[in-house]
Formats: structure tokens, sequence, C-alpha cells
């Protein structure tokens, strides 16, 4: 664990005093201490067979968002009961492309920014799940939107040796993240982003396709195209007619790609 990071406080609030999901699933409230600061997320336990570990799925919201809106819109707690899903939340932060005055809340836009605050912030809860909890570590997964799906990117850069898969939406990895070692992911796109445009996300899985080595693309449910890879790190696209808002029919076919991807 890093130096700087002084505790981990854990407080548990009972979910009337929070958030109540869609399937009356519950997100649990939790706060932890990092570097002096209170950080906070929300977190859906597993419908647990008291037998089979649980998968864990960590989830980004986008640049003004919270963990909140992102159980809702994302939801990935109720495509994919099994699993434990942490939906962390962010703080203000500079956007790289709006808000430069960073009065939104959002993740660190590449590493070193702010100190690395939020890849501490993942490392103390990384640490403090493995503490207390059993789940599968071949099975830990990252999704996010917008600046939340960037982090994801940043997240494959500086902490691939956590994760099976990878499943970022309306982003890319910026140039100073440096390498991207070979691992599935699910890249969620609209054609019509003008954000974070479209052609630059185009080109970001053609730069993934290459370097996983994948072969033509195969035609799915939905608007779901899969690549497969030669070295087992298969691309998937969900390319739809929108913007940047995230589309919340994107999530099963999401769900649906990491279920199959195991850390090896």
């Amino acid at each position: 664990m890093n130096k700087t990071v002084l505790s981990v406080l854990l407080l548990t609030i009972p979910l009337w005093l929070g958030v109540r999901s869609a399937d009356a699933r519950t997100l649990t409230a939790q706060t932890w201490q990092v570097d002096g600061v209170e950080r906070t997320g929300l977190i859906a336990l597993p419908e647990y067979d008291g037998q089979t570990p649980a998968p864990v799925v960590f989830v980004f919201h986008g640049h003004g968002g919270t963990a909140a809106q992102a159980s809702r819109s994302l939801a990935v707690h109720t495509a994919w009961p099994e699993a434990m899903v942490v939906y962390l939340q962010g703080l203000p932060t500079p956007g790289r492309l709006t808000d430069p005055e960073g009065r939104k809340t959002g993740w660190q836009g590449g590493p070193g920014e702010q100190g690395d605050r939020d890849l501490r912030f993942f490392d103390v809860v990384w640490q403090d799940l493995r503490d207390r909890r059993a789940f599968d570590l071949a099975r830990v997964y990252a999704c996010g939107h917008s600046n939340g799906g960037g982090f994801t990117y940043l997240l494959w850069a500086k902490r691939r040796s956590v994760f099976a898969a990878f499943g970022p939406s309306g982003s890319i990895a910026a140039r100073d993240y440096g390498p991207l070692e070979p691992a599935p992911v699910f890249h969620i796109a609209g054609r019509q982003d003008t954000l974070v445009k479209f052609a630059w996300q185009e080109r970001m899985t053609e730069r993934l396709r290459r370097q996983h080595r994948c072969g033509p693309g195969e035609p799915k449910a939905g608007n779901v195209t899969l690549y497969p890879s030669a070295i087992g790190a298969p691309v998937a696209t969900y390319f739809y007619d929108g913007g940047h808002t995230y589309p919340p029919e994107a999530t099963g076919h999401l769900v649906a790609f990491l279920r199959g991807q195991i850390k090896r």
C-alpha cells in the first residue's frame, strides 16, 4: 500500500439513507479515508450461493456525474446480480475537454494528475475489499462512461494485473497513459458523439484490434461486433446511433461479454 495512504475507514449506511436500485437490490453507501480525504461509493453485494466466488465490477461515472447516477444509467448490478458491483464517486476535477475550472466531479485525466489521487483511491478500495470479502480474483472488471471511461483506460494502463477485462464507453486512452497490455475490451461509442468524437473512438478500437491481432469482425446481437483475437484478447464494439449519452441498452451486452472473460 502507498505510504501516503493514511487509513481506511469503512462506514456502512442503511439504504434508506442513500440509493435504492431499480430491482430492489441493496446498494450500500460506504466511505474510505484516503490521504486524509473522505471518499465514497455505493456497493451492491452479490446474490451469493455460498459456493461460487463472486466476480467484481468497478463502475466509474462521467464528468459531472455521481455514483448514484451511474448505478441508474449503467445499472450493472441489475444486469449481473451474481457480481459485486462497486460504483465509486469522483471529486471536483478539471476536465480535459470541458470544465477547465474543475467545478464538477470526475476522475484524474491522466497519470500524475491530481497527484494520482484517484489511482490511490482505487488502491485503497481494492485492498479493503480483498481484506473483507471473498471473491473471484480471476474475474475483476472495470467499466465507465466518458471521463469514467477514460479512467477505465487509465486503470488498464496502470493497474492491468488486477483486471480480467475492461468496458470503456464514450472515451479514449490518451497518449500519455502509456502502453496498454493486451486485454479483452468492450468499447461503447455513439456515432454522433461530438464531445469525444466518434472518429477518435473508432481509431482507438482499430489500434486495439491491431495490437490484439484480431481477425475480421463477427456481427452479434444488437449493435455488437466481436473481433476474435489470436492472443486471447478479443475486442468487441457497440456502436450506436446517438451522441455522448450512455445507452442503457448496452449494459446487457457489456455484461454478456465480461462474463466470458477470465484472467489467465
